[in-house]
Order: structure tokens, then C-alpha cells, then sequence
């Protein structure tokens, strides 16, 4: 019952803060509505040199990793995220590595985390701090030596990640 209510103030407050947000966007003049992002940018040249740093030049297939995080995240600071997986997870095919990447912040490389098939389950979920509205992207190096990757976009309305140390 508790978390019932605690769930619906969140949607409660993200909806407020939609809302709040849109009322005010006529107000603006046309040139701060023209700097406002409306979508998440695409998979850009950011990943481009990221990709093949992180997988060492091995080539990469969409697919078998799920990315999930809300799509509208009021801070960046503590941004929930949830990476899984698909992985049978014995000792003939499993996980070794799951690698998370923001081509927007000043550390690309948010998460590195190394499985094995004692593990049990190819999920992991933590929080992260993400610099404004964009797309992150999962790879999952499997034991075969393939690399599979996932990506989810999210909007931040207050980035997180301003200094470059």
C-alpha cells in the first residue's frame, strides 16, 4: 500500500512538472525556445569513437540488451538505471562484461561491471548522474567474444554532470 502511494507521487510530481514546464514555453522568447532541446539527440559521432573503444574494435549487433530508464528524469543527479541482459548464463555462454556509455557527459564510460555464470542473472540495476537530454548505450560482452548493445533515450531537465574533472 505504502509503495502504491509512493508511486503515485512520483507520476503525480512528473506530471506537475510537464505541465508546469508547457504553461510556461509560450511565455519564452523564440530564441531561448530554440536552445530548449524537443528530442534526444541521435546516436551521434560521440559513440562513433566510444564503441570501438570500449569493445576494442570488435564489431557490435543490436539487440539482446535492454536498457531501461524513465524517459523524463526532473534531475540528473540520481537518474534510475536498469541494464538486463539475455543470457542463459552457464558456464558455456554467459556475460563477462556490461559496459554503460553517455557520449554527453565528461566521464563517457558511467558504468563498467564484470559477470560470470555464477552470477545467476544478467541485470543490473544502480543510479547514475547523466549531463542533459540524450541517449545512452549498453554493451554486453558475451562469452562466445560477441558484443551486443542496447540504447535508451532520456530527457533530464537539470543536468548533473557541469564540471569536466
Amino acid at each position: 500500500m505504502a509503495a502504491d502511494a509512493q508511486m503515485n507521487g512520483r507520476g503525480r510530481r512528473a506530471f506537475l512538472a510537464l505541465a508546469g514546464g508547457s504553461a510556461v514555453l509560450p511565455l519564452l522568447p523564440p530564441e531561448a525556445r530554440a536552445q530548449m532541446p524537443t528530442a534526444p539527440p541521435p546516436l551521434g559521432s560521440g559513440y562513433a569513437l566510444l564503441v570501438p573503444q570500449a569493445t576494442g574494435g570488435a564489431p557490435v549487433r543490436t539487440g539482446r540488451v535492454t536498457v531501461d530508464v524513465p524517459t523524463l528524469a526532473d534531475s540528473g543527479h540520481a537518474v534510475p538505471v536498469r541494464i538486463i541482459v539475455q543470457s542463459a548464463m552457464r558456464p558455456d555462454d554467459h556475460v563477462r562484461s556490461i559496459t554503460l556509455l553517455s557520449d554527453r557527459n565528461p566521464r563517457p564510460v558511467i558504468l563498467k561491471a564484470w559477470l560470470g555464470p555464477r552470477a545467476g542473472r544478467a541485470e543490473l540495476a544502480t543510479r547514475v548522474r547523466l549531463n542533459g537530454t540524450q541517449r545512452i548505450v549498453a554493451l554486453a560482452e558475451l562469452s562466445d567474444g560477441s558484443w551486443w548493445s542496447g540504447q535508451a533515450d532520456i530527457v533530464v531537465t537539470e543536468s548533473a554532470c557541469l564540471d569536466a574533472s
